[in-house]
């Protein structure tokens, strides 16, 4: 089965989608910092088992629009974005799932408009309904002496100025930091926080790269990255405020759509939002089934393609 790359209209100009596959829609959202390549395992194995699999380069990345300014990144319009894809490629609804940025992104899709996304899928990051205090109230309390990464992420330009010296490097240091078999261990500092006049990168693990990642693999998120800048992906993180004000009249919303939800037992989303996990009762009551792989890290769908697959596969399955 072949891969066809195509770009669709959208509020912003367009959006750069990669499709493998005939029969129902399932659109794949990736996470920071990644792209449609995120997901290269999980496009023939959905096409394989019946589905259009279509992933695309969020607003901001890869071949897709990048506004300039940064209330263009508001959930939204991103939703929008979501929405216009399902219309450009012929089709009335669709099944979404996202990772990491992406399992936000394809929650509040859901949330929004379930008219358009009739199930969800939810990688790594859990869904956990609008609400609480303004989140960067959240964050600037978080890490005592230290600054939590989306505080650090929020003036524009200066996450920059770490990262695009050397995209590469970078890139293959945070992927490191929260993959299972090269996070830091024990007593090491937190890759999620920042020291006082310090970078993320200076808590990043050097010198190995993860099992899931090879250097083509590498080769292909930095080209992307060296090519567009970070600013488009860094400003997701800058519109965490307005993204709670748009919001307001979902707090506390359940999501009543059929879902899934699998994370990794290793990764720090799944483990800083246990509560939200544990609310799935409530916040999820179409949750058809909820995994937490044993001994993974963050990268969920690319640290453990085969186990992800099947639990996609057997979800989609079951929503026939």
């Amino acid at each position: 089965m072949t891969i066809t790359h195509r770009l669709v209209e959208s509020a912003a100009g367009r959006v750069h989608l990669v499709e493998q596959g005939s029969g129902p829609l399932v659109l794949l959202v990736h996470g920071f910092p990644e792209s449609w390549y995120s997901w290269r395992h999980q496009l023939p194995a959905l096409a394989g088992a019946g589905c259009r699999a279509v992933a695309i380069d969020v607003r901001g990345y890869g071949r897709s629009s990048k506004p300039g300014d940064v209330a263009a990144y508001r959930m939204r319009e991103l939703v929008d974005d979501n929405v216009a894809v399902v219309r450009a490629l012929g089709e009335r609804t669709a099944v979404i799932v996202g990772h990491d940025w992406g399992s936000v992104i394809a929650a509040d899709s859901a949330l929004l408009r379930p008219d358009v996304f009739r199930a969800v899928g939810l990688l790594s990051v859990p869904y956990a309904p609008r609400g609480g205090p303004r989140p960067s109230e959240v964050f600037a309390a978080m890490g005592g002496g230290d600054e939590f990464y989306v505080s650090y992420f929020q003036e524009p330009g200066r996450a920059e100025a770490e990262i695009e010296p050397d995209v590469r490097g970078w890139l293959a240091g945070l992927y490191a930091a929260l993959s299972a078999d090269t996070m830091p261990r024990g007593d090491a500092p937190d890759p999620h926080f920042v020291s006082p006049g310090g970078t993320l990168r200076e808590r990043f693990p050097a010198g190995r790269l993860p099992a899931w990642l090879s250097e083509h693999d590498l080769d292909v998120y930095a080209a992307e990255f060296e090519r567009t800048g970070m600013r488009g992906a860094l400003n997701r993180y800058r519109n965490m405020d307005r993204d709670w004000e748009d919001l307001a009249d979902f707090d506390g919303a359940a999501i009543t759509q059929p879902s899934l939800f699998a994370g990794g037992s290793l990764d720090a989303s799944t483990m800083w939002m246990a509560d939200a996990i544990e609310a799935y009762p409530v916040t999820l009551p179409g949750l058809v089934s909820s995994h937490l792989l044993d001994g993974c890290g963050h990268w969920i769908q690319q640290e453990r393609p085969e186990e992800v697959n099947e639990i996609l596969t057997g979800w989609l399955a079951s929503l026939s």
